[in-house]
């Protein structure tokens, strides 16, 4: 393969291990190689070479040489990254002398080890092709400069509470056009490999991307709801380093949920057909969780405890019942359900276009709702699958109104029970528990802030503020 050095500057000095590796020049040219490489790649990551606008062959080599020659001249910044940058340049190399055909990066899938090194601050570069969720569906090239959150408020809580060797918090420093989207986690399994590992070592979630979007559409909700906020909270709203400490608590103690308590299934572990209210629920419990938990720190003395019970609490209500598609949004429609489960129960009045809030019940009612998925789970484990589903179905529907075409609501009378339960799921409409009037009007008059959030990061959103 070409090889193809990149510059390190006018004078040819080298940053020191202490610098930032945006700032170094060998960055925009591994960026811009990227992003050259990204449109000539199929759906599963490969280069037809005969398809209409392929580029030639030596093309191909010679942009992948100029991102093999930059990672080497970056490396020396991450000497904690030393041997996957090297498996990474084996990678890029062996898929351009096999002809770019689809791309298998498990070696150095399997060298990168971040939570071997929580570091606070801490910085990686990383390359990989790669889907990124709620982005690019497709595997392209991607290259993403981050930095690990990591204080040590947080590590204490995981070495002593909420054990959890897996998770990275992170923060965007720059990337490729994957993520100039709604993705906002790093996770292996995205990657393109010939076999999927054992086991993944590390999943990263961008606090400071959800954070930033937190902290935009809230402002806007409340604003368009005439919310009044406590002092504390309101100034917790405008803090973007404190809604990034919200946030990395409260995905760490969520991610760990997943394989805590009674789980008759596990759905982001075991790969299975099931309708997307079940998944919903999942989310959900797993975010009621962080909130139950969030109330206990609270009472401990720690700080971000009361943050993180707002967090949930905002983002659930204001943003994702009204972000992305309707068909089988299951965020939405969890979102829905702690809307409706706080209404049903007066802690949230929508009166005189005014929305108001029992901020000293908001916790007890809340944290009942987590109890009621939680016994459901409970109880699951002694149901088959199809009466556990349709258990489910009795509790979202206590609260949300099903659409008036579905059969699932009309019991299974309507349904054929003879077929395995995994073809019923065709029977669930797109759209099974659409939105309630008060969501259709939120909706429309938040569309715009919640399509400003596309590619969001907290250097952009307070440019946005400062303009």
């Amino acid at each position: 393969m070409t090889e193809i050095l990149v510059q390190a500057g006018a004078e040819g000095a080298v940053p020191s291990a202490e610098g930032r590796v945006v700032d170094h020049p060998a960055w925009p040219v591994l960026k811009d190689a990227v992003e050259e490489i990204r449109p000539w790649q199929s759906q599963d990551g490969s280069i037809d070479f005969g398809a209409e606008g392929a580029p030639a062959k030596d093309a191909a080599e010679l942009a992948v040489g100029r991102v093999v020659a930059a990672v080497e001249q970056l490396a020396p910044l991450l000497p904690h990254d030393a041997a996957y940058h090297e498996a990474l340049v084996a990678d890029l190399r062996r898929w351009a002398d096999g002809g770019f055909q689809v791309p298998d990066f498990l070696d150095s899938l399997l060298a990168f080890q971040p939570a071997a090194h929580r570091e606070d601050g801490l910085q990686h570069l990383v390359v990989f092709p790669m889907y990124t969720q709620n982005g690019n569906p497709d595997r392209n090239l991607e290259a993403v400069v981050l930095r690990m959150v990591w204080p040590e408020w947080l590590a204490e809580l995981e070495r002593t509470r909420y054990d959890n060797p897996l998770f990275c918090g992170i923060t965007f420093e720059d990337f490729t056009a994957g993520y100039d989207t709604n993705s906002a986690v790093l996770f292996p399994e995205t990657i393109a490999v010939r076999e999927a590992p054992e086991r993944f070592s590390w999943g990263g979630i961008f606090c400071d991307r959800e954070a930033a979007r937190f902290r935009r559409v809230t402002e806007a909700a409340v604003d368009l709801l005439g919310l009044e906020l406590p002092e504390d909270i309101r100034a917790m709203v405008g803090d973007q380093d404190r809604c990034q400490q919200a946030f990395v608590l409260w995905d760490m103690v969520h991610d760990r949920t997943h394989s805590h308590g009674d789980l008759p299934f596990d759905p982001f572990m075991i790969k299975q057909r099931q309708p997307f209210w079940m998944y919903g629920l999942e989310e959900l419990r797993c975010d009621l969780t962080a909130f139950k938990e969030a109330v206990k720190l609270e009472g401990d003395g720690v700080r971000q405890g009361r943050d993180v019970q707002y967090a949930v609490l905002f983002d659930r209500m204001f943003r994702f019942p009204v972000t992305g598609e309707r068909v089988r949004n299951y965020d939405g429609l969890g979102g829905q359900l702690l809307f409706a489960y706080l209404h049903k129960h007066d802690v949230v009045r929508w009166t005189d276009n005014k929305l108001t809030i029992d901020w000293e019940r908001a916790p007890q009612v809340t944290n009942q709702l987590c109890k009621e998925i939680e016994d459901l789970y409970r109880a699951g484990i002694d149901r088959p699958k199809l009466v556990h589903w349709f258990a489910a179905y009795d509790l979202v529907s206590t609260y949300l109104a099903p659409h008036p075409g579905s059969r699932w609501a009309k019991g299974p009378d309507a349904l054929d029970t003879s077929l395995p339960p995994r073809k019923l799921v065709d029977e669930v409409l797109p759209d099974e528990f659409p939105l309630s009037m008060f969501y259709e009007a939120l909706s429309k008059k938040l569309k715009h802030v919640i399509a400003s959030t596309k590619g969001i990061t907290a250097s952009s959103n307070a440019e946005k503020a400062a303009a």
